[in-house]
C-alpha cells in the first residue's frame, strides 16, 4: 500500500473495558531507528493507543538494538523497517530472545521485507518479498479474508486471550512467509493466493491476465514460535496492527473484522498474560 493512501487514524479509540494488564504493564520497545515506515508516534501511533490502553508501556527505540538498548524491554517490535540491522545486532536480538524477551518481527510487501529477512531468517522464517492477491468471493483481490481452517490452532486464535476466540481477520496484501518446523501459522493463505512482482502485477490479474509469480497457497501471513525461553511473532502484513483509512475512504486494520482482538492477543501471548 502506497505512502499516499496510509493515512492513520487520529481518532481510534480501543474501547477496552478490561485490559490486560492493570498498573504498571511490560515495556514495549517499538523500533524507531531502522528508517522505519511504521514509528509509534507516525502511522504505528494507533497501535501504540491499543497497548497503551491494554496497560502495556510502549517507548520508541531509537538506538540501535543491544543488549543494552532492550534492558528492561518484555516485547521488541519492528515494523517495515527500511535500514538492514546490522549482524551484531542481529544476534543480540536472537540472543535476547533465548534468554526470554519477546520479538514481534513485521514486514510489509516489497520492498519492506528486504531489511528485515535476515533477522527472521534467524528464526528459521523465509519471506516471500513480494505482493500477494488471492481470490475471494469471484474477484481477484488483496483485502484478504482469514476464517475458518485458515486461522491457526494456537492460543491467539483459540483465547482464552483477553480479545477473545479470533474467527475472522482481514489483511491487506503484504508478503508470504514459510512456516518452519515447530512453529505454528497463525494466518495461512488460500490455496490459490499468488505472490507477485508488484502492484502492476496485481493489477494485471485483477483484469484476468495471466502474470507470473509464485503460488503460495499453504504459506502464512503470520506465524508463532519460540526459541528457548522466548517467544516470537512475524507477521507478513503492517496494516492489520494500526488503524488506518484509504483514499478511498475504506478503513484498514485495527477497525475492520477481528483485527484489533488479534493484536490483542499477540502482545497478551508474547507477554505471558492470561492466554
Amino acid at each position: 500500500m502506497a505512502a499516499a493512501q496510509q493515512v492513520a487514524l487520529s481518532d481510534y479509540d480501543p474501547k477496552i473495558a478490561a485490559p490486560a494488564f492493570a498498573g504498571e504493564g511490560p515495556v514495549v520497545a517499538i523500533d524507531g531507528a531502522h528508517q522505519n515506515f511504521h514509528t509509534v508516534e507516525g502511522r504505528y501511533a494507533p497501535f501504540a493507543t491499543l497497548v497503551r490502553a491494554d496497560g502495556y508501556r510502549p517507548r520508541a527505540l531509537t538506538e540501535a538494538v543491544t543488549a543494552t538498548s532492550l534492558a528492561g524491554t518484555a516485547i521488541l517490535v519492528i515494523a517495515n523497517a527500511r535500514q538492514r540491522y546490522a549482524t551484531a545486532e542481529i544476534a543480540a536480538i536472537r540472543g535476547w530472545v533465548e534468554q526470554g524477551g519477546s520479538l514481534l518481527l513485521i514486514a510489509d510487501h516489497a520492498p519492506f521485507g528486504t531489511a528485515t529477512t535476515p533477522l527472521a531468517a534467524a528464526f528459521g522464517v523465509e519471506m516471500g518479498n513480494g505482493y500477494v492477491a488471492v481470490r475471494q468471493d469471484g474477484k481477484v483481490t488483496s483485502r484478504i479474508a482469514f476464517s475458518g481452517r485458515l486461522l491457526g490452532a494456537h492460543p491467539i486464535i483459540t483465547g482464552p486471550g483477553p480479545g477473545g476466540r479470533v474467527r475472522r481477520v482481514e489483511t491487506f496484501t503484504g508478503q508470504s512467509l514459510s512456516v518452519p518446523a515447530g512453529a505454528t501459522a497463525l494466518l495461512t493463505l488460500p490455496d490459490d493466493a499468488l505472490e507477485v512482482a508488484g502492484p502492476p502485477q496485481v493489477d494485471a490479474l485483477r483484469r484476468g491476465e495471466s502474470v507470473p509469480g509464485q503460488r503460495v497457497g499453504g504459506r502464512a501471513q503470520a506465524v508463532a514460535l519460540e526459541l528457548g525461553k522466548g517467544r516470537v511473532v512475524i507477521a507478513g502484513e503492517a496494516a492489520m496492527f494500526t488503524a488506518q483509512q484509504m483514499q478511498s475512504g475504506a478503513k484498514v486494520g485495527l477497525q475492520v473484522a477481528d483485527d484489533q482482538r488479534f493484536v490483542r492477543n499477540v502482545m497478551a501471548w508474547l507477554a505471558r498474560a492470561t492466554i
